[in-house]
Protein backbone atom coordinates (compact mmCIF):
# COMPACT_ATOMS: atom_id res chain seq x y z
CA UNK A 1 0.00 0.00 0.00
CA UNK A 2 1.57 3.36 -1.22
CA UNK A 3 1.35 5.95 1.26
CA UNK A 4 2.38 9.76 -0.24
CA UNK A 5 0.61 12.43 1.99
CA UNK A 6 0.04 10.63 5.03
CA UNK A 7 3.84 10.32 5.84
CA UNK A 8 4.10 14.11 4.80
CA UNK A 9 1.19 14.90 6.89
CA UNK A 10 2.56 13.26 10.14
CA UNK A 11 5.61 15.80 9.78
CA UNK A 12 3.87 18.73 9.21
CA UNK A 13 1.49 17.97 12.45
CA UNK A 14 4.87 16.98 14.17
CA UNK A 15 6.23 20.35 14.04
CA UNK A 16 3.01 22.19 14.32
CA UNK A 17 2.51 20.38 17.77
CA UNK A 18 5.90 21.44 18.63
CA UNK A 19 5.50 25.34 18.06
CA UNK A 20 2.36 25.06 20.07
CA UNK A 21 4.42 23.87 22.54
CA UNK A 22 2.95 20.47 23.27
CA UNK A 23 3.95 17.78 25.08
CA UNK A 24 3.61 14.10 24.87
CA UNK A 25 3.63 11.33 27.60
CA UNK A 26 4.04 8.22 26.09
CA UNK A 27 4.31 4.66 27.35
CA UNK A 28 4.06 1.02 25.45
CA UNK A 29 5.15 2.05 22.27
CA UNK A 30 6.79 -0.74 21.83
CA UNK A 31 3.72 -3.01 21.99
CA UNK A 32 3.33 -1.92 18.16
CA UNK A 33 4.56 -4.65 16.07
CA UNK A 34 7.09 -3.48 13.31
CA UNK A 35 5.99 -5.83 11.05
CA UNK A 36 2.47 -8.00 10.83
CA UNK A 37 -1.04 -6.78 11.15
CA UNK A 38 -2.95 -5.69 14.21
CA UNK A 39 -6.16 -4.40 15.42
CA UNK A 40 -5.07 -1.31 17.81
CA UNK A 41 -7.96 -0.91 20.06
CA UNK A 42 -8.28 3.15 21.74
CA UNK A 43 -10.47 5.19 23.66
CA UNK A 44 -12.86 7.73 22.73
CA UNK A 45 -12.93 10.85 23.98
CA UNK A 46 -12.91 13.39 21.66
CA UNK A 47 -13.74 14.51 18.43
CA UNK A 48 -9.70 14.70 17.43
CA UNK A 49 -8.39 11.25 19.18
CA UNK A 50 -7.50 9.73 15.79
CA UNK A 51 -5.11 12.54 15.17
CA UNK A 52 -2.92 11.90 17.99
CA UNK A 53 -3.42 7.97 17.79
CA UNK A 54 -1.25 7.16 15.27
CA UNK A 55 1.61 8.53 16.79
CA UNK A 56 1.84 5.94 19.39
CA UNK A 57 2.44 3.98 16.28
CA UNK A 58 5.36 6.10 14.92
CA UNK A 59 8.05 4.89 16.91
CA UNK A 60 7.57 1.14 15.78
CA UNK A 61 7.67 2.98 12.02
CA UNK A 62 4.14 1.98 11.20
CA UNK A 63 1.32 3.82 10.10
CA UNK A 64 -2.58 3.09 11.43
CA UNK A 65 -5.05 2.60 9.22
CA UNK A 66 -8.46 4.12 11.43
CA UNK A 67 -11.99 3.30 11.07
CA UNK A 68 -14.02 6.55 10.18
CA UNK A 69 -17.61 7.59 9.71
CA UNK A 70 -18.57 7.62 6.51
CA UNK A 71 -19.46 11.25 6.59
CA UNK A 72 -15.61 12.27 6.50
CA UNK A 73 -14.73 10.45 3.21
CA UNK A 74 -17.85 12.11 1.39
CA UNK A 75 -16.75 15.49 2.68
CA UNK A 76 -15.33 17.45 -0.20
CA UNK A 77 -11.89 18.18 2.04
CA UNK A 78 -11.71 15.70 4.38
CA UNK A 79 -12.82 12.96 1.97
CA UNK A 80 -9.54 12.83 -0.21
CA UNK A 81 -7.21 13.20 2.75
CA UNK A 82 -9.12 10.13 3.79
CA UNK A 83 -8.62 8.07 1.20
CA UNK A 84 -5.24 9.07 0.42
CA UNK A 85 -4.55 7.46 3.87
CA UNK A 86 -6.38 4.34 3.77
CA UNK A 87 -8.36 5.17 6.27
CA UNK A 88 -11.45 2.70 6.27
CA UNK A 89 -14.87 3.82 5.62
CA UNK A 90 -17.80 3.13 8.00
CA UNK A 91 -21.07 2.77 6.65
CA UNK A 92 -23.94 2.37 9.21
CA UNK A 93 -25.65 1.10 6.69
CA UNK A 94 -23.94 -1.54 5.50
CA UNK A 95 -21.23 -2.48 8.41
CA UNK A 96 -20.51 -5.80 7.45
CA UNK A 97 -18.88 -4.08 4.29
CA UNK A 98 -15.68 -2.21 7.07
CA UNK A 99 -15.88 -5.25 8.95
CA UNK A 100 -14.33 -7.07 5.85
CA UNK A 101 -12.22 -4.42 4.93
CA UNK A 102 -10.89 -4.15 8.29
CA UNK A 103 -9.86 -7.37 8.26
CA UNK A 104 -8.54 -7.68 5.44
CA UNK A 105 -6.57 -4.83 5.71
CA UNK A 106 -5.17 -6.66 9.37
CA UNK A 107 -4.57 -9.70 7.20
CA UNK A 108 -2.56 -8.04 4.70
CA UNK A 109 -0.14 -6.99 7.32
CA UNK A 110 -1.57 -3.22 8.38
CA UNK A 111 -2.27 -1.69 11.55
CA UNK A 112 -5.95 -0.73 11.85
CA UNK A 113 -7.28 1.32 14.30
CA UNK A 114 -10.74 1.29 16.42
CA UNK A 115 -13.16 2.74 18.47
CA UNK A 116 -14.98 -0.21 19.97
CA UNK A 117 -17.01 2.26 22.20
CA UNK A 118 -18.42 3.61 18.90
CA UNK A 119 -18.80 7.21 20.39
CA UNK A 120 -17.50 9.52 22.67
CA UNK A 121 -17.42 9.13 26.56
CA UNK A 122 -18.41 12.02 28.35
CA UNK A 123 -17.85 9.95 31.58
CA UNK A 124 -14.40 9.74 30.24
CA UNK A 125 -14.62 6.21 31.77
CA UNK A 126 -14.30 3.18 29.49
CA UNK A 127 -17.95 2.83 27.94
CA UNK A 128 -19.01 -0.47 27.19
CA UNK A 129 -17.48 -2.44 24.26
CA UNK A 130 -18.80 -3.60 21.09
CA UNK A 131 -17.03 -6.88 20.50
CA UNK A 132 -15.89 -5.51 16.78
CA UNK A 133 -12.64 -5.67 17.53
CA UNK A 134 -12.02 -8.91 18.94
CA UNK A 135 -14.00 -10.55 16.64
CA UNK A 136 -11.89 -8.78 13.56
CA UNK A 137 -8.06 -9.48 15.35
CA UNK A 138 -9.51 -13.21 15.99
CA UNK A 139 -10.71 -13.70 12.31
CA UNK A 140 -7.89 -11.90 10.61
CA UNK A 141 -5.24 -14.04 13.23
CA UNK A 142 -3.45 -11.06 14.42
CA UNK A 143 -3.08 -9.57 17.90
CA UNK A 144 -5.33 -6.85 19.10
CA UNK A 145 -3.72 -4.09 20.87
CA UNK A 146 -5.49 -2.09 23.78
CA UNK A 147 -4.51 1.49 24.05
CA UNK A 148 -5.73 4.63 25.84
CA UNK A 149 -5.17 8.76 25.13
CA UNK A 150 -5.85 11.25 27.31
CA UNK A 151 -5.74 15.11 27.14
CA UNK A 152 -7.22 15.09 23.79
CA UNK A 153 -10.96 15.79 25.53
CA UNK A 154 -8.94 19.07 26.23
CA UNK A 155 -9.27 20.32 22.36
CA UNK A 156 -12.33 19.38 21.07
CA UNK A 157 -14.90 16.93 22.93
CA UNK A 158 -18.84 17.05 23.44
CA UNK A 159 -20.65 19.44 25.67
CA UNK A 160 -17.71 21.71 26.37
CA UNK A 161 -16.52 24.36 24.72
CA UNK A 162 -12.81 23.94 21.72
CA UNK A 163 -9.41 24.80 21.91
CA UNK A 164 -7.96 23.57 18.97
CA UNK A 165 -5.09 25.22 19.41
CA UNK A 166 -3.78 23.36 21.83
CA UNK A 167 -1.14 25.62 22.62
CA UNK A 168 0.61 24.14 25.92
CA UNK A 169 -1.48 21.01 26.28
CA UNK A 170 -0.52 17.61 26.72
CA UNK A 171 -1.62 14.24 25.28
CA UNK A 172 -1.13 10.98 27.05
CA UNK A 173 -0.78 7.94 24.93
CA UNK A 174 -0.27 4.49 26.49
CA UNK A 175 -0.47 1.21 24.90
CA UNK A 176 -0.93 -2.04 26.24
CA UNK A 177 0.50 -5.82 26.22
CA UNK A 178 -1.19 -7.47 23.02
CA UNK A 179 -3.78 -9.75 23.83
CA UNK A 180 -4.32 -12.88 21.56
CA UNK A 181 -7.58 -13.46 21.08
CA UNK A 182 -9.42 -16.68 19.01
CA UNK A 183 -12.91 -15.49 18.76
CA UNK A 184 -14.23 -18.20 20.55
CA UNK A 185 -16.12 -15.92 22.81
CA UNK A 186 -16.18 -12.34 21.86
CA UNK A 187 -17.77 -11.14 25.10
CA UNK A 188 -15.86 -12.58 27.29
CA UNK A 189 -12.82 -11.18 25.58
CA UNK A 190 -14.09 -8.08 25.38
CA UNK A 191 -14.51 -7.48 28.69
CA UNK A 192 -10.78 -8.77 29.00
CA UNK A 193 -9.82 -6.08 26.64
CA UNK A 194 -12.07 -3.07 28.59
CA UNK A 195 -10.02 -4.14 31.80
CA UNK A 196 -7.53 -3.69 30.12
CA UNK A 197 -8.27 -0.07 28.90
CA UNK A 198 -9.84 1.17 32.29
CA UNK A 199 -5.85 -0.36 33.89
CA UNK A 200 -4.45 2.16 31.42
CA UNK A 201 -6.74 5.05 31.99
CA UNK A 202 -6.09 5.11 35.27
CA UNK A 203 -2.47 5.29 34.82
CA UNK A 204 -2.41 8.11 32.31
CA UNK A 205 -4.93 10.05 34.86
CA UNK A 206 -2.27 9.49 37.61
CA UNK A 207 0.39 10.18 35.73
CA UNK A 208 -1.34 13.15 33.95
CA UNK A 209 0.75 16.48 34.71
CA UNK A 210 -2.72 18.81 35.95
CA UNK A 211 -4.88 16.98 39.14
CA UNK A 212 -8.16 15.73 37.86
CA UNK A 213 -9.66 16.81 41.20
CA UNK A 214 -12.51 18.97 40.55
CA UNK A 215 -11.86 19.19 36.83
CA UNK A 216 -14.83 18.88 34.32
CA UNK A 217 -12.35 16.89 31.83
CA UNK A 218 -11.59 13.57 34.64
CA UNK A 219 -13.90 11.35 35.69
CA UNK A 220 -15.87 11.14 39.11
CA UNK A 221 -13.67 8.30 40.00
CA UNK A 222 -10.71 10.26 39.82
CA UNK A 223 -12.19 13.15 41.42
CA UNK A 224 -13.10 14.88 38.54
CA UNK A 225 -16.90 16.57 37.80
CA UNK A 226 -17.29 14.53 34.81
CA UNK A 227 -21.01 12.10 34.84
CA UNK A 228 -20.96 8.61 35.69
CA UNK A 229 -20.93 5.98 33.14
CA UNK A 230 -24.95 6.33 34.14
CA UNK A 231 -25.50 9.82 33.46
CA UNK A 232 -23.51 9.85 30.88
CA UNK A 233 -25.43 6.96 28.90
CA UNK A 234 -29.07 8.87 29.80
CA UNK A 235 -27.57 12.01 28.08
CA UNK A 236 -26.64 9.66 25.20
CA UNK A 237 -30.18 8.81 24.77
CA UNK A 238 -30.92 12.08 24.91
CA UNK A 239 -28.69 13.29 22.03
CA UNK A 240 -29.96 10.08 19.95
CA UNK A 241 -33.81 10.80 21.04
CA UNK A 242 -32.86 14.56 19.51
CA UNK A 243 -31.34 13.73 16.70
CA UNK A 244 -33.34 10.99 15.46
CA UNK A 245 -36.35 13.94 15.91
CA UNK A 246 -34.48 15.96 13.37
CA UNK A 247 -34.20 13.61 11.14
CA UNK A 248 -38.06 12.89 11.16
CA UNK A 249 -38.85 16.82 10.83
CA UNK A 250 -36.43 17.06 7.55
CA UNK A 251 -38.28 14.03 5.91
CA UNK A 252 -41.83 15.45 6.50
Amino acid sequence: MRDYTYPATIVTAKTLFKVLGMKFQMSGTEHIPRTGGAILAANHISYVDFIFDGLAAQPSGRLVRFMAKKDAFDHKVSGPIMRSFHHISVDRDNGQQSYDDAVEYARSGEIVGIFPEATISRAFEIKDLKTGAVRMAAEAGVPLIPMVTWGTQLLKTKDHPSDLTGRGKTIGLHVGAPLEVTGEDPVAETKLLREAMSTLLDRAVLEYPLSPVGQWWAPARHGGTAPSLEEAARLDEEEYAARAARRTERSA
